[in-house]
Parts: structure tokens; sequence; C-alpha cells
């Protein structure tokens, strides 16, 4: 190989000067981007790792408003209360007690020689007779399977009197008895006879019916007559006749 001689000439160009780096604006937005990427990815690993940092704009309770702490008012130590109305204690002044003057007594020593007379009790418009019969007069079909009252009304003149109310209550037999009827309906007794049927067996009672006869106001003309009734069959008819007060 031939050694190069200074008198060689060489006709290939030199090389072009190296021009110095530079870096245009895309470039710079590009490094702007990845270091903003790199920022928020470690942030959002942080607040991952402690959601309740201070740092943590998404914290819920961060966002929320202050809550209002109520402070209570409390009086000074020397503050006394005051009341509002008088203070003075109302004095109660008490009336002269007003005394009567005793009334004179009237004593008499002289007996009076009047002495009082005492009220009549009035006496009912009419009067009664009870008596007590065998029913088979009256109903002799019946024969003892019959018990019953009835009975006739009359004036001062024994006249028979017809359309006066008779009433006739108590209990028989363990029931309740309330019954009215009218005379003269029954005329087996009499033109006023009335009649009331108790039952067909013949019961044994004391003082547990009563009989009375009524005006057409529905006033009592007579007492309340208490009657009696039988379990014998010679006396299961109670007879009551009725006959007006001269």
């Amino acid at each position: 190989m031939r050694k190069p001689s200074k008198y060689d000439y060489d006709d290939t160009p030199p090389p072009p000067p190296k021009t110095p780096m530079r870096l245009d604006l895309w470039d710079m937005l590009s490094i702007l981007a990845l270091l903003t990427t790199l920022c928020l990815g470690a942030y959002f690993v942080a607040v991952f790792a402690s959601p309740d940092a201070s740092y943590n704009l998404l914290n819920p309770a961060r966002n929320q408003p202050p809550t209002a702490t109520i402070t209570q008012i409390q009086p000074p130590a020397t503050w006394t209360s005051t009341p509002l109305g008088p203070t003075e204690t109302a004095t109660v002044t008490l009336l002269p007690t007003f005394t009567l003057e005793p009334s004179p007594t009237l004593v008499s020593l002289i007996t009076p020689s009047v002495t009082p007379t005492p009220t009549k009790t009035p006496k009912a418009p009419f009067s009664a007779t009870v008596s007590y019969i065998d029913s088979t007069i009256i109903h002799p079909e019946a024969a003892c399977n019959w018990q019953g009252v009835a009975g006739t009304i009359l004036d001062a003149s024994n006249a028979d009197m017809l359309g006066i109310a008779v009433r006739l209550t108590g209990f028989y037999n363990g029931k309740t008895k309330n019954e009215l009827t009218v005379s003269g309906i029954a005329p087996a007794y009499g033109k006023s006879g009335f009649e009331f049927f108790l039952g067909t067996v013949p019961v044994a009672s004391e003082g547990l019916l009563s009989i009375q006869i009524l005006d057409q106001a529905g006033l009592p003309l007579s007492g309340n007559i208490p009657i009696n009734t039988y379990g014998d069959c010679t006396k299961n008819l109670v007879l009551v006749k009725f006959k007006k007060n001269p």
C-alpha cells in the first residue's frame, strides 16, 4: 500500500459542521405534559394510600361546612336575678266581725187551753173485700186446672160501675205481673165483673200480688189491696169486691 503523499489531492468534500441541538416549542410542551402526568399519577397514588389526608381535595369531610358550636351564655358569677313584680308583701287587713244582737225570746207562763186538731188521713173513695172460692163455680170445665183473680165494682147504692180500670201487679210463680183490665168485660161475675187469669196449676203465695182500681186519669180510687193465692183447688179463685164508700 502506498503511503499518502502531501502532494496527493483529495477531492472529497469535508463534512458539514455539527449544528448545536435545540428544543423547539412542541418538545417543551411534550416534556411539560409528561411531567404533569407524572405529578398527577404521584398525587393519586398518595390520595389512594391516605384518603383522609388534608391534601385530598375529594375528601367529603373536607367539603362539609364547619359545624357550628353552640356556647351557652352563662351569667356572671355575681349576677342576681331581680323579680319583675313588686317586692313589698301585701298586708291583709281583716274587717271587723259583726255580732248580731240576741233576739228576745218570748216566754209564756200561761198554758194554752186549745188542743191542736190532728189532720185526718184522706180515705180512698173505694174499699175492698177479698174472699177465696172454688174456680169451678165460674169455670166448671177447667176443674182444678185454673187459677185467677176476679171481682166486681159497685157504687154506694150497690149499682154496678162499668169501665173502671183495674190493675194487678206483683209476682206470681216467679214471674212479674203488671196487667190492666176494665170492669164489665167478665159478666159471669156480675155486670161490672172483671177477671185476671194466672195459670193452669194452683200456686200458693202470700202478699206477692196486689190489686187496685184507677180512674180515667190513672189516679187511684182505692188502696193497693194485697192478695194471697193458694195451692188448694177449693181456693184457686181470688174474688175481690170493690164498693164505693158512702
